[in-house]
């Protein structure tokens, strides 16, 4: 039986919760417990944002996330709010394109990806956020990478289906990073 804790956070408008909500829908389609749960600031782009995301194989007994396993900051604030929160052993990764600090922890595992940077040299300059799912989705053993355009389909609306190749673009390149 496993349980993982994902805690993603950053400024609105940079689809933390977009992001949360493909991990959960993934773990939903790979049959798994899910509980989604979003925090937002009333400022909702440029205020602060995060997501907490429990994927399990039992039922989850509550939203709420006091020691992820695992952190994706997009932001310093963010960072720097829950760093120390990460449970010993645990994940961070970090937008480096936004955040320059390094994490001085050496019981957690940490990931500097230059998402932001990526996904503007590819063209989808909004797509961080998937470039840092991709690659949780190849660090954390929580949910298959497998199946992403189907996941992606089941909660993109049919009006915004045109994005749905550009968000697997993105799972790829943070994947392969």
């Amino acid at each position: 039986m496993k349980t993982t804790q994902i805690l993603i956070a950053g400024f609105g408008g940079q689809g933390v919760l977009f992001a949360g909500k493909f991990l959960a829908y993934k773990g939903l389609v790979q049959n798994k417990q899910v509980s989604w749960l979003p925090s937002y600031g009333p400022e909702m782009r440029g205020g602060t944002a995060n997501c907490s995301v429990v994927l399990s194989d039992m039922p989850v007994g509550s939203p709420i996330i006091d020691n992820p396993d695992v952190l994706v900051a997009m932001n310093l604030p963010s960072l720097q709010k829950f760093v120390d929160s990460v449970v010993p052993g645990g994940k961070i990764l970090i937008d480096s394109t936004l955040i320059d600090a390094k994490v001085q922890r050496t019981d957690v595992e940490v990931f500097y990806i230059p998402a932001t940077q990526m996904a503007r040299d590819a063209g989808f300059a909004s797509l961080a956020n998937m470039i840092l799912a991709g690659k949780l989705l190849k660090e954390v053993d929580a949910v298959d990478y497998a199946g992403n355009k189907e996941t992606l389909e089941a909660f993109i609306p049919a009006k915004k289906a045109n994005l749905i190749d550009v968000n697997c673009q993105a799972l790829q390149l943070g994947y392969n990073y």
